[in-house]
Order: C-alpha cells, then structure tokens, then sequence
C-alpha cells in the first residue's frame, strides 16, 4: 500500500503540493489525475524519494521508500522513460539495474519477453521510438517482481496495440492483488483501466473516491432526444433549472429531467420523438467539471463557445 499524509512541497513561495492525504490499496488499479502544474509528478517524485518533503510523509509498504532494504523488489517505477543510458543495448540495460539487486539474467530475459521487447534485446536504446522506450521502461519497473506499481503518463507513444497490451498488464497485475498507481492524460484509457481516482489540482485533493461514485458526483445525466418538433419541445420543457442545448446533429440534451418525465411532457403537448436516450456523464466530462477552476494555464474559449 502507498500511503501520504499531509504532504506538502514547497519552491521558495511557491506551493506544488499542500497537504495531501490518500491511499492506494492493492488489488486495484488506481488514477491519479490533475492538470499540468497540479503537482502530480512532484507527488509521485516523493513517494519514490527522489523529492524531499517540505513536511508531512509519504509512506510505501509502511516505510519511507528511503527506507526499503530492496526497493526494486517492493516498488516498480517508470516516471520518465528517457531515463535509459543510450549507448546501451535494452538488455545491458535492464541487467544493469537488475546486478543493483541480484537479480538473476533469467528474470532479465522474462521481464523483455512480457513487455514485448525480447526481439531488440541487442539494439542500443538511443535507437528506440518512444513507445518502444516505455516498453523498456515498463519493463524495468517489473525487474523485481514488485507489489506496488507506480507508472507515469506510460501509454506515451505506444501504437494501438501497445495501448491494449499496457491496459490489460495493469489489470493483470492488480488481479494479481498488487498496488497500481497510475497517472495519465488520456482520458478515454484512464476510464477503461482504471477502479479508482485520485484527483488533483494546485497541490490539493479534489476527489478520491471510486471511478463511478467520481463521475456521478461531478457529473449530471442528461436526457438527449430527437423531435422534428424541436421548438415546440423546448417551449413545453422550460421550467426552473431545465436547460437544453442543441447538439450539432440536431439532437436535444436536456438536463434536470429524468426520461420518463420528457416523455410524457412530450407526449401532452403532442410532439413525437423518435429518440430518447439517457446518457451519463463520462469520465472527461466529471474531470472537466472537477478541475474547472484548477487549471493553472486555462485556455481560451473558442468563438463558437463565446457564441453559446
């Protein structure tokens, strides 16, 4: 288990982190999210030891990961897959690291067959694409066959089967009951992969909770339908707190309103539908929501959205 308990990191006047308490527990595969600047990296950084905290602690097994007799047997890491030495080739790389712990070449040779890498185990690293430099990465963090698993962003550069394969590791790996930490920007893959969220923004907890209680929580259902009659439509459902937004293909999103309350306000004022879909909130959709006013470099809206 990776425990923090009011951990905090500070540059100068700056605060990168403030006060975080959380836990990742095995057998599941946990997110953690935030903008750019929410103070992700830097919190993965001290769990791992390689940032100092300005207070608080953050714990690995019950211990300070300073403190592990033999780390890479306890904690995998990938924080940056360009870490890796280039003149070397991927398995003097991987025996490298392995020699730090004793473990044996055999186990250099499994860990490259499972990350799809056994087939370049003589090319230098310099020579790797990106995604196949994750893979090395990934199998670096598994050297020691591991129970807690702390990945960053390692779905960069990975083709779409790549992008299968690392879903169904980690699910494989917390089936097996171990600890998955893992921090991405896709969105899409996050909701696929992970069973709970962490979230974050200027350094402060934001949600921690599970994936649907998360998106539930942020989130608000709404009812999309399809009417020929879409003036009429409107008109019958406005009321306190109702809003509709017209999508692009035509169709209506209606919020504060269950389905069977459309329908029949449809159905009194004699407008047919040809469609009426609850439709929940996604995981993008609660993320967007939560982290709304955390963002340190915000956008600007487009002029289509000034528009609306």
């Amino acid at each position: 288990m990776i425990r923090v308990e009011s951990l905090s990191k500070r540059y100068g006047q700056k605060v990168a982190v403030d006060g975080l308490n959380f836990a990742v527990e095995p057998g599941r595969v946990t997110g953690f999210l935030g903008p750019n600047g929410a103070g992700k990296s830097t919190t993965m950084r001290m769990i791992v030891g390689l940032d100092k905290p300005t207070s608080g602690t953050a714990e690995v097994n019950g211990r300070p990961y300073r403190d592990l007799p033999a780390p890479l047997r306890e904690v995998g890491v990938l924080l940056d897959a360009r870490a890796a030495h280039k003149r070397r080739t991927a398995y003097k790389h991987l025996l490298a690291i392995a020699a730090t712990h004793r473990i044996r070449a055999p186990r250099v040779r499994e860990v490259m067959e499972r990350t799809g890498i056994d087939s370049v185990a003589n090319k230098r690293v310099g020579g790797f694409s990106l995604g196949m430099g994750q893979r090395l990465g990934i199998a670096a963090a598994l050297l020691g066959d591991p129970q807690t698993i702390i990945l960053d962003e390692p779905i960069n550069g990975l083709d779409p089967d790549g992008i299968l394969w690392i879903r169904r590791l980690l699910r494989e790996l917390a089936a097996e009951g171990r600890t998955v930490l893992l921090s991405s920007h896709v969105m899409s893959e996050m909701a696929q992969t992970a069973d709970h969220l962490i979230v974050i923004g200027r350094g402060a907890i934001i949600a921690d909770g599970p994936m649907r209680d998360v998106i539930e929580g942020a989130t608000q259902p709404v009812v999309r339908v399809r009417t020929h009659d879409t003036e009429r439509l409107v008109a019958a459902v406005a009321r306190p707190g109702v809003t509709v937004i017209t999508r692009e293909d035509g169709a209506l999103d209606i919020t504060d309103l269950t389905t069977e309350e459309v329908a029949r306000i449809a159905g009194a004022a004699g407008v047919v539908l040809y469609e009426v879909t609850s439709v929940s909130g996604s995981l993008e959709d609660a993320y967007l929501a939560l982290t709304a006013q955390a963002t340190e470099y915000p956008s600007a809206p487009s002029q289509n959205e000034e528009d609306n």
